[in-house]
């Protein structure tokens, strides 16, 4: 099989794919390439997730079983009628732990996890466990796909060396496989973008590379944005993250200025937003979560240290976020004083702990640093979070307490930190006698005489 033969059997939907990784990327991108008439195998080392998936069961929000058991009918099934009618065939999408689908695969994806070390350094062991597993299989013709959010030059410095060397054979990429890297763009819990109307940047080793890689995605996604080369795709990824990471610190200091100028920022940011050009808003908030922003500048910053050069707004940016969680902890601290309460003994209440609103992701939430702050000081610390049931935090795991009257009133603090959708602020604010609100999200409550700190 050559070049052209890969990419018939591609548009002719004649080419399996297999994902590797199947959370909140891999799970919707495998669905969405078996929507489209692939043959997808997914791959994932938790024998837990594959089980769900393989009883038709989805564990990622954005995913609903529903869409999920369309692509695993088997043949004879009645076709249920859904969202993404899947070609007769059936059977598109199956789940294992095994990598032995490999073997068999025209085009590998790596959606695995890219976290950080405790010393804040990057973790690839993933990448680099399921590269190894892809080399171990590599055939002729084969395609790779990197979507991991990593560090510039990680596809071609990591990957393709354990490509190349595969079984003892002379593998060459653009020759007799095909390598690129693509970044995910995921938005948990957004109901706007998804996979497919989402623009898509690949980058490839080789021309050769790339033109597999864009006629792949090509069958699912809307646009694709080629580029030069694997790198420039990987900092791509980074700038869009750390744009947005440092937008959120400069306004967080603001947050802090305006509090030291007796200003509402809240108010500041509404007039700027009015401006039609040369700025958009960025919030202030108690501290960032979640899978990207947290981690991918950091991989910049390390990537660039091993250059001698000092990611300054990166590290600056960091330390102004990561302080937020203190911060909050202050304005908690100062208000139950401004009440004649000491922090110690006091009871808090804490309205959401997912890292953002109306999803259950919990990752590098600032919750996670705050309710270990108010515990040190002696506070009795309960939450509330519809998404979120238990929580392992601090000096052990918490349960989400049911959300009533007699909660809000018992607590000598209401600390908002997730603004879920599903929250009623009118009477939460009627039924608290003191909220620290850290997301504006009392706003257009009518006043009442429950005291509200904004942030």
């Amino acid at each position: 099989m050559s070049l052209a033969a890969l990419i018939e059997r591609i548009h002719n939907r004649r080419a399996s794919i297999s994902v590797i990784g199947l959370g909140y990327v891999g799970l919707p991108l495998a669905i969405t390439f078996a929507e489209a008439g692939f043959q997808v195998t997914g791959i994932d080392r938790d024998s837990t997730r594959v089980a769900a998936i393989n009883r038709r069961e989805s564990y990622i929000p954005d995913v609903n079983s529903e869409r999920l058991a369309l692509v695993m009918q088997s043949r004879g099934e009645p076709l249920r009628a859904g969202p993404a009618r899947v070609p007769p065939g059936l059977g598109r999408l199956s789940a294992t732990v095994s990598y032995d689908a490999l073997a068999e695969t025209d085009a590998a994806i790596i959606c695995v996890p890219t976290p950080l070390s405790k010393t804040r350094d990057p973790d690839l062991s993933h990448i680099l466990a399921a590269a190894d597993e892809i080399a171990r299989r590599l055939h002729p013709d084969m395609l790779v796909v990197l979507e991991s959010t990593t560090f510039p030059g990680a596809t071609e410095e990591l990957v393709l060396p354990r490509l190349r060397n595969a079984n003892g054979q002379a593998f060459q990429e653009g020759r007799n496989f095909f390598l690129a890297f693509s970044p995910e763009r995921i938005d948990p819990g957004n109901q706007d973008w998804d996979v497919k109307n989402t623009p898509k940047v690949i980058g490839g080793v080789t021309p050769c590379c790339l033109q597999a890689a864009t006629s792949l995605y090509q069958c699912v996604v809307h646009q694709v944005v080629s580029v030069s080369s694997p790198r420039v795709a990987e900092m791509v990824k980074l700038l869009e993250n750390t744009f947005r990471a440092t937008n959120i610190a400069l306004v967080n200091e603001f947050a802090i200025m305006c509090e030291r100028l007796d200003v509402d920022v809240w108010e500041v940011i509404e007039a700027a937003k009015t401006k039609p050009f040369g700025y958009m808003p960025f919030y202030p908030g108690p501290g960032l979560g979640g899978h990207c922003l947290p981690v991918d500048p950091q991989y910049l910053a390390w990537k660039m240290r091993t250059l001698n050069y000092r990611a300054r707004f990166v590290q600056l940016a960091e330390e102004i976020n990561f302080g937020m969680p203190a911060y909050v902890l202050s304005k908690i601290t100062d208000s139950l004083n401004d009440a004649g309460k000491a922090l110690n003994g006091s009871t808090i209440l804490v309205l959401g702990v997912a890292y953002k609103a109306d999803v259950g992701d919990v990752r590098e939430s600032p919750a996670l640093d705050l309710i270990p702050h108010l515990q040190e000081k002696g506070a009795r610390v309960a939450y509330h979070d519809p998404y979120v049931p238990r929580l392992d935090v601090g000096r052990g795991t918490l349960e989400s307490v049911s959300l009533t009257e007699t909660a809000l009133r018992g607590a000598d603090c209401v600390v908002i930190i997730t603004a879920h959708r599903t929250y009623d602020w009118d009477w939460v604010v009627r039924n608290s006698r003191l909220i620290v609100d850290t997301r504006n999200a009392t706003a257009r409550v009518a006043p009442a005489a429950t005291r509200v700190v904004k942030l």
